[in-house]
């Protein structure tokens, strides 16, 4: 099982709003003993942070974060799997935000190799 810890992931598509290709909401992602956590900003988000759990290629998480627009925070949970994507992971991840159903794909920032 590779491990998460030090990964940065940045949001490629969303059912929630427009992801900014320019922009992306970029996640960095910390796990210890199947433990998760991390942060993210980008986007329509100012800040956010996130905490959870791993099994095998499965993630469970809490998160909440500030909007760029302002406006109450935005909390909720989100369920994701690990994939092995073109260039690195992927993360698919099904999440809901005010009770609505919603799916997000991010996929792994590597090293440039310049």
């Amino acid at each position: 099982m590779v491990s998460l810890d030090g990964r940065v992931f940045d949001m490629v598509s969303s059912t929630a709003s427009r992801v900014d290709p320019e922009s992306p909401t970029r996640f960095v992602y910390h796990e210890a003993d199947g433990v998760l956590w991390g942060e993210y900003s980008g986007d329509t988000v100012t800040t956010g942070r996130f905490v959870g759990t791993r099994a095998g290629d499965r993630i469970d998480v809490r998160f909440v974060h500030a909007l760029v627009a302002g406006g109450e925070p935005v909390s909720g949970a989100a369920s994701s799997r690990i994939e092995q994507g073109e260039r690195g992971l992927r993360l698919v991840e099904d999440f809901e935000v005010d009770g609505v159903p919603h799916l997000s794909v991010c996929a792994e920032v590597l090293p440039s190799s310049d």
